[in-house]
C-alpha cells in the first residue's frame, strides 16, 4: 500500500494505530518544510536538525493520545514552540555562564582589594554625612535606589530642577571628600 496518496487526515489515523509507514510519509511530507522553519530562526543546521527531531520523536511517542486536526500547522506549531524554548534555554545557559565568570571574577580579587573597597564604602558614607539631610536622601535614591529624577521630585515634592540642583551639589561635595580616592588616569 503506498501512503503518498493519503490525505494527511487518513495518515494521522493511521498513525494513531501505530502505524509506522504512515508516520515515514508525515516525515517525508514534512521533515525539509520543519527544518527550513527551525532554520530559519536559528541559522544553524544541527540545532535545526536536533528540533525537527524532537518533534518527530515526540509524534511518535505520543501518536495514541494526540489531537491533531490540521498535520501541518500542527508540526510547524511543534517546531517553532520547540525553537523557542531552545532559545530560552540558550539564553538561561549564557546567563549561568555570565554568572559563573562573574563569580570567578569576583573569587578573584585580592583581599587589598576587598579592603580598598571597604575602605573607599567607609569613605563614602563619611562624605555623605558632610550633606545636607535632603540632599543625601536625594542623592541615595538616585544612585544607590536607581529612581529616576521625575520620580524623586514627586516624593519630595520638588521641582525636576531642584532634585537636579541638590545631585550637582552632592555629587561636588563627594568628588572634593573623595579625591584621595580617584584614580591618576
Amino acid at each position: 500500500m503506498t501512503y503518498k496518496s493519503f490525505s494527511d487526515e487518513q495518515l494521522v489515523e493511521f498513525l494513531k494505530k501505530g502505524n509506522t509507514d504512515a508516520f515515514a510519509e508525515i516525515y517525508q511530507r514534512y521533515w525539509f518544510k520543519m527544518y527550513s522553519v527551525a532554520y530559519h530562526a536559528l541559522g544553524n543546521k544541527q540545532e535545526a536538525e536536533e528540533i525537527v527531531q524532537d518533534v518527530f520523536v515526540s509524534l511518535w511517542s505520543r501518536f495514541s493520545e494526540l489531537e491533531i486536526r490540521n498535520l501541518s500547522v500542527y508540526l510547524i506549531v511543534a517546531v517553532k514552540h520547540r525553537k523557542t524554548n531552545f532559545i530560552k534555554s540558550q539564553i538561561n545557559f549564557r546567563k549561568f555562564q555570565e554568572y559563573q565568570i562573574l563569580h570567578e571574577i569576583q573569587q578573584s580579587y585580592f583581599t587589598d582589594d576587598i579592603v580598598d573597597f571597604s575602605d573607599l564604602a567607609k569613605a563614602v558614607e563619611e562624605a555623605m554625612k558632610k550633606l545636607p539631610e535632603k540632599s543625601a536622601e536625594i542623592f541615595r535614591k538616585s544612585r544607590f535606589e536607581n529612581q529616576s529624577i521625575k520620580d524623586i521630585a514627586q516624593a519630595f515634592d520638588l521641582s525636576e530642577k531642584a532634585v537636579e540642583y541638590h545631585l550637582t551639589k552632592s555629587v561636588k561635595v563627594l568628588r572634593e571628600q573623595l579625591k584621595s580616592y580617584q584614580s591618576t588616569n
